[in-house]
């Protein structure tokens, strides 16, 4: 059973997986000693091909996204750890994007929670939509805030990253490598487009897709991922605007950086090279932004996500 995206719980004390190619989520404890993890259990999903996964603030809940099947699934999440079975399902609708590959259907691939909490942005690849809920708590169920934002036809939004200020969010599109960036309401959840950038440089002319995002914590740099020119784009934030400006692209020393994380203060950015089975490490300039390839790997068998716990 293979592991695929992770969270921590709010103590993080227990860690929970989605595994991608079943349709399960698993809890685990960890060993605050040793780091050594154990499971407690596994519930269904109720879904094909969940792919991403979030603890809400309140920590009773995981909301989980189920990408082949069209849906965002609701969990109890108790006390011990241990998960209790779906308590939601929704399903994602809309007009299907115009790839005729890629999008026969609605693909929600991430549930990521607004700085406050508050809110939940998915989205959706097949449907070139970013969607907006929220939990119901007293009722157990998810519910749809607002009108989805949408994105260029063919876009193929995947992962969306938050300005620490909470005003801003930057989402990566998989199918034409570009990331947009967004205006979002705190206050209701809303999301307004206002700029588009290529996520490759302009000289790559092959086939790349575009796999995970980030912000710097200083709120002043966006980083992601490509799959095929296998570089990390690093863009400057205009402080006034919010606007990206391409500062540079860094070599990822392997193939397809499905996934990366800042770490260690920002310091560093631990790389996932899937296809050469790699984690890479770059050291990060402060004031620049800029990211340069270290010697440093790991070996370690398909990696698809990075999870660093502080010390």
């Amino acid at each position: 059973m293979r592991a695929g995206f992770l969270a921590f719980d709010r103590t993080r004390r227990f860690l929970y997986t989605v595994h991608g190619d079943l349709s399960d989520i698993t809890a685990m404890a960890i060993d605050p000693a040793s780091g050594k993890l154990a499971v407690i259990n596994r519930q269904s999903t109720e879904g094909k091909n969940p792919v991403h996964l979030a603890i809400d603030p309140s920590n009773r809940f995981v909301v989980v996204a189920n990408h082949i099947t069209s849906t965002l699934a609701l969990l109890s999440r108790h006390e011990d750890g241990s998960l209790g079975a779906v308590i939601d399902l929704v399903k994602l609708e809309g007009k299907i994007g115009p790839h005729r590959v890629e999008q026969p259907f609605a693909k929600p691939h991430q549930v990521e929670f607004d700085p406050s909490g508050k809110f939940i942005v998915v989205p959706d690849k097949g449907l070139d939509l970013v969607f907006t809920y929220r939990i119901d708590a007293e009722q157990g169920k998810l519910v749809l805030v607002g009108k989805p934002a949408r994105a260029r036809e063919g876009a193929g939004p995947r992962h969306v990253a938050f300005h620490p200020g909470g005003r801003l969010a930057y989402v990566v599109n998989e199918l034409d490598s570009t990331v947009t960036s967004y205006h979002f309401d705190p206050a209701t959840g809303t999301l307004a487009p206002f700029q588009i950038v290529s996520a490759v440089p302009d000289a790559y002319t092959g086939n790349s897709r575009a796999a995970e995002i980030a912000v710097s914590a200083d709120g002043r740099f966006v980083y992601a991922s490509n799959r095929g020119d296998d570089s990390i784009a690093t863009f400057a934030i205009e402080p006034a605007s919010g606007r990206l400006s391409p500062i540079g692209w860094t070599a990822t020393g392997g193939k397809t950086p499905r996934f990366f994380a800042l770490a260690l203060s920002d310091k560093f950015l631990f790389v996932a090279n899937e296809d050469t089975d790699t984690i890479k490490l770059l050291k990060r300039d402060h004031t620049s932004g800029g990211l340069v390839a270290t010697e440093q790997a790991i070996h370690v068998g398909s990696p698809v996500c990075i999870l660093v716990r502080p010390g």
